[in-house]
């Protein structure tokens, strides 16, 4: 009996309040977008630092002929300077740290120069004595790079030791701020989201105030009087959740999945299981928030 009662009133206060329940439902949809994209992004960033950290390497870049560092007065970088650098690479102190060693000489360098820059003034300026030749070493823990990096610190015929994860952070520092400006429209229309429901159960309880005073009069419960109202935000809260769950999959699907990945195969993009994942949370925040906003507003303008 009480079941149908309150399937009743649901129902009777979403159709008094139509054009607010869409409004609602449409800014829990918008808002839950921008939490959800926000964290699928957050976990795309995750996943290409994983994979980009995993296969960079420290290069320790011997004297070139023309080098103005200070460990490099001497000239270009010898034969003995080169051999001593290698032992120090493959000593047991720093064994610890590497996982494995390759020589690159300036003929392969000036190689994979002209490939990278294929096309360009530069590549057409470079000549081979122009570029050094360098050790790229691969880390058993690419975070440790400093100690290879302050071991060669003022090893003659070294020039320089470059981690190359630092080419890397100023992309990922993008992808954050993304990341960071997608979680601040989110929060922003999280709040309007929870304006409009508190202003929808207002008018909703206003509208049924008639009802609401018999009620008071036979002994019905705080509970049971209150609860329609409480339902009715939570019910418009998760069919917007629902919608923006529906998008993300649909993007993801065959946005990421579909076009994406065969545009641009360097790397593995976030799927539907993340979605998946991502799912429960926008649920679970959209009934937070149209309980949160509904009590509140309950307790002030419907005080039993």
């Amino acid at each position: 009996m009480r079941l149908r009662f309150l399937g009743g009133e649901i129902l009777s206060g979403l159709r008094r309040n139509t054009a607010m329940t869409v409004s609602v439902v449409l800014v829990t949809f918008v808002s839950l977008v921008f939490v959800g994209a926000g964290a699928l992004l957050q976990l795309q960033v995750g996943q290409m630092k994983d994979y980009w950290y995993d296969r960079v390497q420290v290069s320790v870049f011997l004297c070139a002929k023309d080098s103005e560092a200070p460990t490099c007065t001497g000239g270009e970088v010898t034969a003995a300077q080169r051999q001593e650098v290698l032992t120090e690479l493959q000593s047991p102190t720093l064994a610890p740290y590497v996982e494995s060693v390759q020589f690159e000489s300036k003929a392969d360098a000036y190689k994979r120069f002209q490939e990278q820059f294929k096309g360009t003034a530069i590549a057409d300026s470079a000549t081979e004595d122009q570029l050094n030749e360098s050790y790229r070493v691969k880390l058993k823990d690419p975070t440790k790079y400093e100690v290879v990096t302050q071991y060669f610190a003022g090893t003659p015929g070294v020039e320089e030791v470059q981690d190359q994860r630092r080419v890397l952070d100023p992309f990922f520092t993008v992808l954050n701020v993304a990341t960071a400006v997608a979680g601040g429209f989110a929060v922003i229309m999280i709040v309007a989201a929870a304006l409009l429901i508190a202003t929808t159960i207002r008018l909703s309880a206003f509208s049924r105030r008639r009802e609401t005073g018999i009620m008071r009069l036979v002994g019905a419960s705080k509970l049971l009087i209150q609860l329609p109202f409480l339902l009715e935000g939570v019910l418009a809260a998760v069919v917007g959740a629902g919608l923006a769950v529906g998008v993300l999959y649909t993007a993801v699907r065959f946005g990421v999945q579909g076009w994406l990945v065969q545009a641009l195969p360097l790397f593995g993009y976030v799927g539907t299981h993340q979605v998946w994942m991502v799912a429960p949370v926008l649920l679970g925040i959209a009934v937070l928030l149209a309980g949160v906003a509904s009590v509140t507003t309950l307790s002030r303008y419907l005080r039993v």
